[in-house]
Protein backbone atom coordinates (compact mmCIF):
# COMPACT_ATOMS: atom_id res chain seq x y z
CA UNK A 1 0.00 0.00 0.00
CA UNK A 2 1.44 3.33 -1.05
CA UNK A 3 1.51 6.26 1.13
CA UNK A 4 -1.70 7.87 0.07
CA UNK A 5 -3.59 4.97 0.17
CA UNK A 6 -2.44 5.15 4.00
CA UNK A 7 -3.59 8.77 3.94
CA UNK A 8 -7.09 7.65 2.74
CA UNK A 9 -7.47 4.72 5.30
CA UNK A 10 -6.31 7.27 8.19
CA UNK A 11 -8.31 10.20 6.94
CA UNK A 12 -11.24 7.99 6.96
CA UNK A 13 -10.85 6.45 10.78
CA UNK A 14 -10.64 10.61 11.87
CA UNK A 15 -13.97 10.91 10.07
CA UNK A 16 -15.30 8.09 11.83
CA UNK A 17 -13.97 8.90 15.27
CA UNK A 18 -12.72 12.78 15.56
CA UNK A 19 -12.13 12.29 18.87
CA UNK A 20 -9.41 9.76 18.54
CA UNK A 21 -6.19 10.74 19.53
CA UNK A 22 -4.26 8.39 18.03
CA UNK A 23 -6.15 8.17 15.18
CA UNK A 24 -5.06 11.55 14.45
CA UNK A 25 -1.29 10.83 15.40
CA UNK A 26 -1.30 8.14 13.00
CA UNK A 27 -2.28 10.67 10.54
CA UNK A 28 -0.01 13.06 10.84
CA UNK A 29 2.51 10.29 10.54
CA UNK A 30 1.21 9.55 7.71
CA UNK A 31 1.22 12.82 6.39
CA UNK A 32 4.58 13.43 7.16
CA UNK A 33 5.70 10.18 5.25
CA UNK A 34 3.97 11.76 2.14
CA UNK A 35 6.49 14.82 2.88
CA UNK A 36 3.14 17.11 3.54
CA UNK A 37 4.60 18.63 6.73
CA UNK A 38 1.70 21.12 6.88
CA UNK A 39 -0.65 18.86 7.22
CA UNK A 40 1.26 16.58 9.66
CA UNK A 41 1.61 19.49 12.01
CA UNK A 42 -2.10 19.99 11.97
CA UNK A 43 -2.75 16.65 12.69
CA UNK A 44 -0.07 16.37 16.10
CA UNK A 45 -1.93 19.52 17.27
CA UNK A 46 -5.34 18.40 17.05
CA UNK A 47 -3.89 15.16 18.63
CA UNK A 48 -2.20 17.55 21.73
CA UNK A 49 -5.96 19.28 21.66
CA UNK A 50 -7.61 15.76 22.37
CA UNK A 51 -4.74 14.49 24.90
CA UNK A 52 -2.63 17.41 26.02
CA UNK A 53 -0.27 14.69 28.15
CA UNK A 54 0.74 13.42 24.68
CA UNK A 55 4.41 15.36 25.06
CA UNK A 56 5.67 13.10 21.56
CA UNK A 57 3.28 14.70 19.49
CA UNK A 58 3.80 18.51 20.20
CA UNK A 59 7.36 17.04 19.26
CA UNK A 60 6.61 15.96 16.19
CA UNK A 61 4.68 18.55 15.88
CA UNK A 62 6.77 21.08 15.95
CA UNK A 63 9.01 19.45 13.71
CA UNK A 64 6.67 19.39 11.07
CA UNK A 65 6.12 23.09 11.33
CA UNK A 66 10.04 23.40 11.38
CA UNK A 67 9.87 21.37 8.06
CA UNK A 68 7.06 23.41 6.75
CA UNK A 69 8.91 26.94 7.07
CA UNK A 70 6.35 28.07 10.09
CA UNK A 71 9.31 28.59 12.86
CA UNK A 72 7.70 30.98 15.17
CA UNK A 73 4.46 28.83 15.68
CA UNK A 74 6.89 26.09 15.95
CA UNK A 75 8.36 27.65 18.86
CA UNK A 76 5.25 28.04 20.15
CA UNK A 77 3.98 24.60 19.77
CA UNK A 78 7.56 23.25 21.35
CA UNK A 79 7.71 25.80 24.45
CA UNK A 80 4.40 24.42 25.42
CA UNK A 81 5.18 21.04 24.33
CA UNK A 82 8.66 21.44 26.80
CA UNK A 83 6.63 22.30 29.78
CA UNK A 84 4.47 19.18 29.37
CA UNK A 85 6.86 17.16 29.14
CA UNK A 86 8.99 18.53 32.29
CA UNK A 87 5.80 18.68 33.85
CA UNK A 88 5.27 14.80 33.14
CA UNK A 89 8.78 13.23 33.26
CA UNK A 90 8.68 13.00 30.05
CA UNK A 91 12.53 13.51 29.39
CA UNK A 92 13.16 12.41 25.34
CA UNK A 93 10.84 14.10 24.21
CA UNK A 94 11.43 17.11 26.33
CA UNK A 95 15.34 16.94 25.36
CA UNK A 96 14.33 16.61 22.07
CA UNK A 97 12.21 19.89 21.83
CA UNK A 98 14.94 21.57 23.46
CA UNK A 99 16.87 20.83 20.44
CA UNK A 100 14.00 21.93 18.40
CA UNK A 101 13.88 25.30 19.80
CA UNK A 102 17.62 25.49 20.01
CA UNK A 103 17.72 24.66 16.08
CA UNK A 104 15.81 27.37 15.27
CA UNK A 105 17.51 30.11 17.91
CA UNK A 106 14.44 30.05 20.25
CA UNK A 107 14.90 30.21 24.03
CA UNK A 108 14.32 26.80 25.75
CA UNK A 109 12.09 27.41 28.62
CA UNK A 110 13.27 26.71 32.29
CA UNK A 111 13.09 22.95 33.28
CA UNK A 112 10.22 22.81 35.17
CA UNK A 113 9.86 20.29 38.07
CA UNK A 114 7.45 17.26 37.65
CA UNK A 115 4.33 18.21 39.53
CA UNK A 116 4.04 16.33 43.07
CA UNK A 117 0.37 14.89 42.33
CA UNK A 118 1.85 13.14 39.41
CA UNK A 119 2.23 10.22 41.55
CA UNK A 120 -0.33 9.27 43.78
CA UNK A 121 0.98 6.96 46.70
CA UNK A 122 -2.17 5.85 46.81
CA UNK A 123 -2.60 3.98 43.44
CA UNK A 124 -1.22 1.23 42.69
CA UNK A 125 -0.43 0.45 38.90
CA UNK A 126 -1.64 -3.45 37.99
CA UNK A 127 1.28 -3.91 35.33
CA UNK A 128 4.33 -2.75 36.92
CA UNK A 129 3.33 -3.13 41.20
CA UNK A 130 4.28 0.68 41.25
CA UNK A 131 2.42 3.97 42.92
CA UNK A 132 1.60 6.34 39.90
CA UNK A 133 -0.75 8.78 38.82
CA UNK A 134 -4.26 7.89 37.86
CA UNK A 135 -5.51 8.06 34.03
CA UNK A 136 -7.59 11.31 34.59
CA UNK A 137 -10.37 10.10 31.63
CA UNK A 138 -11.35 6.25 30.13
CA UNK A 139 -8.93 5.49 26.83
CA UNK A 140 -12.29 4.50 24.92
CA UNK A 141 -15.40 4.21 26.07
CA UNK A 142 -15.72 0.23 26.76
CA UNK A 143 -15.46 -2.03 29.57
CA UNK A 144 -11.59 -2.69 29.01
CA UNK A 145 -11.32 1.11 28.67
CA UNK A 146 -12.97 1.08 31.87
CA UNK A 147 -10.42 -1.72 33.21
CA UNK A 148 -6.95 0.15 31.91
CA UNK A 149 -8.41 3.55 33.63
CA UNK A 150 -8.77 1.29 37.12
CA UNK A 151 -5.93 -0.97 36.87
CA UNK A 152 -2.91 0.86 35.26
CA UNK A 153 -1.10 4.22 36.09
CA UNK A 154 -1.31 6.89 33.37
CA UNK A 155 2.64 6.51 33.37
CA UNK A 156 2.67 3.03 32.18
CA UNK A 157 -0.40 3.60 29.99
CA UNK A 158 1.87 6.57 28.20
CA UNK A 159 4.57 4.13 27.72
CA UNK A 160 1.82 1.70 25.83
CA UNK A 161 1.17 4.62 23.63
CA UNK A 162 4.57 5.31 22.15
CA UNK A 163 5.52 1.75 22.26
CA UNK A 164 2.35 0.84 20.48
CA UNK A 165 3.12 3.68 17.87
CA UNK A 166 6.22 1.62 17.21
CA UNK A 167 4.02 -1.64 16.79
CA UNK A 168 2.39 0.26 14.07
CA UNK A 169 5.33 1.65 12.67
CA UNK A 170 7.56 -1.20 12.67
CA UNK A 171 4.47 -3.60 11.37
CA UNK A 172 3.30 -0.90 8.97
CA UNK A 173 -0.41 -1.82 10.47
CA UNK A 174 -3.62 0.31 8.63
CA UNK A 175 -5.42 0.39 11.75
CA UNK A 176 -8.66 0.90 9.02
CA UNK A 177 -8.22 -3.36 8.34
CA UNK A 178 -9.85 -5.69 11.03
CA UNK A 179 -6.70 -7.70 10.77
CA UNK A 180 -4.45 -5.23 11.23
CA UNK A 181 -6.31 -3.76 14.11
CA UNK A 182 -6.28 -7.01 16.16
CA UNK A 183 -2.88 -7.21 16.09
CA UNK A 184 -2.69 -3.73 17.32
CA UNK A 185 -5.81 -4.80 19.93
CA UNK A 186 -3.47 -8.49 20.54
CA UNK A 187 -0.23 -5.99 21.35
CA UNK A 188 -2.01 -4.10 23.66
CA UNK A 189 -3.44 -6.39 25.95
CA UNK A 190 -0.17 -8.33 26.30
CA UNK A 191 1.49 -5.52 26.85
CA UNK A 192 -0.30 -3.96 29.31
CA UNK A 193 -1.40 -7.96 30.98
CA UNK A 194 -5.21 -7.58 30.54
CA UNK A 195 -6.08 -11.84 30.24
CA UNK A 196 -8.72 -13.42 28.56
CA UNK A 197 -10.54 -13.84 31.40
CA UNK A 198 -10.83 -10.42 32.44
CA UNK A 199 -11.01 -9.43 29.14
CA UNK A 200 -14.59 -11.54 29.10
CA UNK A 201 -15.81 -10.47 31.98
CA UNK A 202 -15.30 -6.98 30.93
CA UNK A 203 -16.30 -7.25 27.93
CA UNK A 204 -20.06 -9.25 28.69
CA UNK A 205 -18.89 -12.25 27.77
CA UNK A 206 -17.07 -11.61 24.48
CA UNK A 207 -14.19 -13.42 23.66
CA UNK A 208 -10.99 -11.54 22.67
CA UNK A 209 -9.73 -12.39 19.15
CA UNK A 210 -6.68 -12.61 17.87
CA UNK A 211 -4.92 -11.93 14.56
CA UNK A 212 -2.95 -14.77 12.73
CA UNK A 213 -0.01 -16.37 14.07
CA UNK A 214 2.33 -14.67 11.91
CA UNK A 215 1.57 -11.54 13.43
CA UNK A 216 1.42 -12.91 16.87
CA UNK A 217 5.10 -14.30 16.42
CA UNK A 218 5.95 -11.19 15.78
CA UNK A 219 4.04 -9.20 18.48
CA UNK A 220 5.74 -11.38 21.06
CA UNK A 221 9.23 -11.12 19.76
CA UNK A 222 8.86 -7.35 19.65
CA UNK A 223 7.47 -7.34 23.34
CA UNK A 224 10.11 -9.74 24.70
CA UNK A 225 13.24 -7.33 23.33
CA UNK A 226 10.97 -3.97 24.46
CA UNK A 227 14.02 -2.77 25.83
CA UNK A 228 15.59 -3.42 22.46
CA UNK A 229 13.25 -2.09 19.95
CA UNK A 230 15.93 -0.22 17.85
CA UNK A 231 17.12 -3.37 16.69
CA UNK A 232 14.58 -3.88 14.34
CA UNK A 233 15.31 -0.44 12.46
CA UNK A 234 12.06 -0.17 11.01
CA UNK A 235 12.23 -3.46 9.57
CA UNK A 236 10.12 -5.78 11.64
CA UNK A 237 7.53 -6.31 9.18
CA UNK A 238 9.93 -8.15 7.03
CA UNK A 239 10.10 -10.98 9.56
CA UNK A 240 6.32 -11.86 8.22
CA UNK A 241 6.17 -14.56 6.13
Amino acid sequence: MDVNERIERFQELVRQDPDNDMAHFTLGGAYAQADRPADAAECYIRCTELNESMSKAFQLAGASLIAAGETERAAEVLAKGFAVASEHGDMMPKNAMADLLTQIGAPVPKQEKVKAEVVDAGFVCKKTGRPGSPIARVPFRTGVGAWIQENLSDETWKEWIALGTKVINELRLDLSKDEHSLVYDYAMRRYIGLDNETFKARMEGAEPQRPSEEYTDIVDQMLERINQMEQYKGEAHQNLR
